[in-house]
């Protein structure tokens, strides 16, 4: 009897932790007893039996300037990945997201063992920012997994053979998702309006964004002091938020990732950090604003070499800016509280930004097959290719 697959999962933060858990549960319902895996991950893929040797939360990194500051340790870890891929042998490495620790990781791999398949999931976003990255990772791996249909051909006229398998955020099963139970257990009554802040889910998001959240709210509770306020507590930096918005000064719902999709649906309106949980709110039902802040200097960096008008996927799949974006500078607690107010206290204007939300997720792929069994599936594919030869 042959020996099970091993299979080495990389990820360096939250949402990578998720898509990792993803394809580890897909490729063990295919392979069952036939697959064992080894890797970096978080608490979502320790569930799986990927047990890191690390914590992520460290390569979390926002910004340019931010990952200067970082160097060291994301050349340590990525050390230190590639060290336990050369005493692990695994049959195929798939890099998770997180653009500079997995280049690197691929590199040092490659470099040590040209034969083993190298798999990339989730491609750096080329067509907002420096697309060269484009042929740098087709020199670096043997296969990419893509999200949205929109990235395979950046990659593909790199020689990059690509698999566009759908983002798991657009096939989250919302049917169990109950609103009026949320409000139930925390004393919300059902007519109370409910804000929902999802700050993020790196250290430097929830440094950067929950002082402005905080003040936000301040505002917007001067206008309506009955306003009711969740906040989602990440759980690679739940502790974090824990201790910032307990010290808020008014009552704060803290909702961990067990109940994050019932408060989605519960929620009057959203105030999110930009990032995955758009999808995930916009499935919900859940009109939001979104807003964005880096280092001053990453930021100045950034914007002479972002071409894209939006942020948010939906709002570039859309190509028009359905859920406001406050960037920066712009990202203000005044301003905030302004775009906020008005989904809280217009209630056609809310619910017409919700309508077209949940519209655009068609135009980004909603309704395909599961995008974590495409992902098992591509990365068999992939693997049993290079053994051929």
């Amino acid at each position: 009897m042959s020996r099970p697959l091993k299979i080495m999962l990389v990820a360096a933060e939250a949402s990578g932790d998720a898509l990792g858990a993803g394809l580890a549960r897909a490729l063990r319902a295919r392979l069952g007893q036939g697959v064992s895996f080894v890797g970096i991950g978080g608490p979502r893929m320790a569930a799986e039996g990927v047990v890191s040797p690390f914590d992520i939360a460290e390569l979390s990194i926002l910004g340019w300037i931010e990952g200067l500051r970082a160097y060291r340790t994301v050349r340590r870890r990525a050390a230190e990945t590639a060290a336990l891929a050369a005493r692990e042998q695994p049959d195929a490495v798939v890099l998770i997201d997180s653009w500079g620790f997995t280049i690197r990781v691929a590199e040092a791999i490659r470099a040590a063992r040209p034969d083993v398949p190298l798999i990339k999931y989730v491609g750096p976003q080329v067509w907002a920012s420096r697309p060269g990255r484009a042929r740098t990772l087709a020199r670096a791996v043997d296969h990419l997994l893509a999200l949205y249909s929109f990235d395979a051909p950046w990659f593909e006229r790199e020689g990059l053979p690509t698999t566009v398998v759908g983002s798991s955020a657009l096939h989250v099963d919302m049917g169990g998702a109950d609103g009026a139970a949320f409000r139930a257990r925390r004393g919300v009554t059902p007519d109370a309006k409910l804000l929902l802040i999802l700050p993020g889910s790196r250290p430097a998001e929830i440094a950067r964004m929950t002082p402005v959240y905080e003040a936000t709210v301040k505002r917007l509770k001067t206008q309506d002091p009955g306003l009711e306020v969740a906040v989602v507590a990440a759980g690679t930096v739940s502790k974090d938020v824990v201790g910032r918005v307990s010290a808020w000064p008014f009552r704060v719902h803290v909702v961990d990732e067990a109940e994050k999709y019932d408060a989605m649906r519960a929620a009057t309106a959203a105030l999110a950090t930009s990032g995955t949980v758009s999808t995930e709110l916009a499935l919900a039902g859940a009109p939001m604003v979104i807003a964005y802040k880096i280092g001053g200097v990453s930021y100045q960096l950034m914007k002479r070499l972002v071409t894209a008008e939006h942020i948010t996927l939906f709002n570039i799949a859309a190509g028009e800016r359905i859920a406001p974006e406050f960037i920066q500078g712009e990202a203000s607690a005044e301003k905030l509280a302004a775009a906020v107010g008005r989904l809280l206290n217009d209630p056609e204007a809310a619910a017409d930004q919700a309508r077209r939300q949940t519209a655009a997720l068609d135009l980004m792929g909603r309704g395909g097959p599961d995008p974590s069994t495409l992902a098992a599936e591509a990365v068999l594919r992939v693997i049993e290719a290079k053994a051929a030869g």
